[in-house]
């Protein structure tokens, strides 16, 4: 998938960020490379079609990551693949040779019992579908996020947007895991976001300025660049044998002129090299800079930059290999989501297909998240990837998008298990002792009654007896008491019975504060 070993050659340009760099701006997702790693985690129910919930997984890991940039202020632009380029039809159906030979081999682990291993090889074999993006988009849109179905390839698309203004529609940045948005010429990509919003960045502007970095692209333009990828080889067309990105890198810093490396190879490789391979490297690189994408505003179809008069004359047989084309109509059907990119046919949505409205469902996933994690977990699970304190803020940051996968509806907080604090009026910072609610609710009626029993008792008395606390005092008579004391002994048998309400009474204890 993209260019091979372009991002581990391209290391030193790689600069780390956090997604917040973004903020207040637009932002770009390939939204099939989110979809491809959600669906690891229930590659097995997906390819076996089960029933239950898991199977749909990874609508909760894309939505999760959306939650995230809209958390840090980050608009989400999400960009679905459309229909195959015809260029790319020998490379999509190895691809297909290689899922079903896994998902077969996983099958035959699966019998063994071997779930590990059957696991991992379903991972290899899951396929992403148009019926399983347009669930995605039913989710979308009742999120009110925007999105975009392609025309053909998302990363043509994604480019196209990066190229406008934002009063357009134009993005500032794209997320993806495919490097081919670097071969179609997108200013800024971001590879390998986590779940925090931590990531690699790289811009072609500081690597074609750079004069201190190996390798240096000092002296490339997005073409010459375009044209080193399409050398090492692509998903429009295979590298020739012995030719790296290395080997690329070296020939076009070397010639600079795309022409004249072609004329390099065919003296140094000779029998090596196809005949057509001139051809088709021109066709290739035509694709990344001319595909056809989609105009939002106009509605249609059209060429991400226009094609030069010179250049038509090469493509005498036409220029479907960019995309063939479609009526307006059509290409905005498949735009908005309406129309399968593959058939062109409206996606059925009735109770009784097989494709199943997940938007309810979503939400009623949300609606069963009870528990929510603490601080101290996260750090104990995340704490040696936490190493500035830049990184904690974002983690810090990161929990609280938890409360994001919970409805933001006006409903009480007690409908998901938690208790107000409100409600308890007893502070609750005890640390030798943690009551349950009813046990608290329990003593306070129990020292409410002992109160009021305490008061009659005292009231109908006409003379009190003081309790002796020595000998000497035992062996005394009763001391007739006037009205006034009794007053005040009731104000202060009122204060002992409120400090000592919820202290368990025994014997001893009612021999002691016994005053009749």
């Amino acid at each position: 998938m993209g260019i091979k070993d372009l991002l581990r050659f391209m290391k030193p340009y790689i600069e780390p960020i956090h997604i917040e760099k973004y903020a207040g701006q637009r932002v770009g997702i390939d939204a099939y490379s989110w979809l491809h790693k959600g669906a690891y985690s229930c590659s097995m129910e997906l390819s076996l079609n089960t029933e239950g919930q898991k199977k749909f997984q990874y609508l909760n890991y894309f939505m999760h990551r959306i939650y995230l940039l809209r958390h840090y202020k980050v608009t989400p632009v999400v960009v679905f693949d459309g229909g195959s380029m015809p260029c790319k039809a020998a490379t999509q159906d190895e691809r297909e040779r290689r899922r079903k030979e896994n998902r077969d081999l996983a099958m035959e682990k699966l019998k063994e019992g071997n779930v590990s291993a059957a696991t991992e090889l379903f991972q290899r074999a899951v396929s992403i579908t148009p019926f399983m993006a347009h669930q995605l988009i039913q989710i979308l849109r009742s999120e009110d996020v925007e999105f975009l179905v392609a025309p053909y390839e998302a990363d043509a698309q994604l480019a196209y947007l990066s190229s406008l203004e934002t009063e357009k529609g134009g993005i500032q940045a794209v997320i993806s895991e495919d490097s081919d948005l670097l071969a179609y010429g997108c200013p800024s990509v971001i590879f390998k976001m986590d779940r925090f919003g931590n990531g690699e960045e790289i811009i072609l502007e500081k690597a074609f300025s750079s004069t201190d970095r190996v390798p240096s692209f000092r002296n490339f333009d997005k073409e010459l660049f375009t044209g080193m990828c399409v050398l090492a080889g692509c998903d429009f067309l295979p590298s020739i044998p012995g030719i790296g990105i290395a080997r690329a890198h070296g020939l076009v810093s070397k010639y600079r002129n795309l022409d004249r490396v072609l004329s390099i190879l065919k003296l140094e490789k000779k029998s090596k090299i196809p005949e057509s391979y001139s051809k088709c490297f021109k066709e290739s690189v035509a694709v990344f800079k001319h595909a056809r994408v989609y105009d939002g505003s106009l509605k249609l179809l059209k060429h991400m930059n226009p094609i030069p008069d010179e250049l038509l004359e090469c493509f005498n047989e036409g220029l479907d290999f960019l995309g063939p084309e479609m009526p307006p109509s059509m290409v905005t059907g498949i735009a908005h989501g309406d129309l399968h990119p593959g058939t062109l046919e409206a996606f059925n949505e009735s109770p009784d297909s097989g494709h199943v409205n997940l938007t309810n469902k979503f939400r009623a996933d949300r609606l069963e998240r009870k528990e929510k994690p603490t601080l101290s977990s996260q750090e104990g699970c995340f704490a040696k990837q936490i190493s500035s304190l830049a990184e904690v803020t974002h983690v810090n940051g990161a929990l609280e998008l938890e409360k994001l996968m919970l409805p933001l509806d006006n409903e009480p907080e007690k409908e998901y298990g938690t208790i107000q604090k409100e409600d308890l009026k007893l502070p609750d910072n005890n640390p030798f002792r943690k009551r349950k609610r009813e046990e608290i609710q329990l003593e306070e009626t129990e020292s409410t009654v002992e109160q009021v029993s305490v008061l009659t008792e005292v009231e109908t008395s006409e003379v009190i007896r003081a309790t002796p606390d020595s000998q000497q005092s035992v062996e005394s008579k009763p001391i007739n008491l006037t009205n006034k004391h009794i007053q005040a002994r009731n104000v202060k048998k009122v204060k002992q019975n409120n400090s000592l309400c919820t202290v368990q009474k025994n014997g001893s204890i009612l021999n002691f504060f016994s005053r009749v």
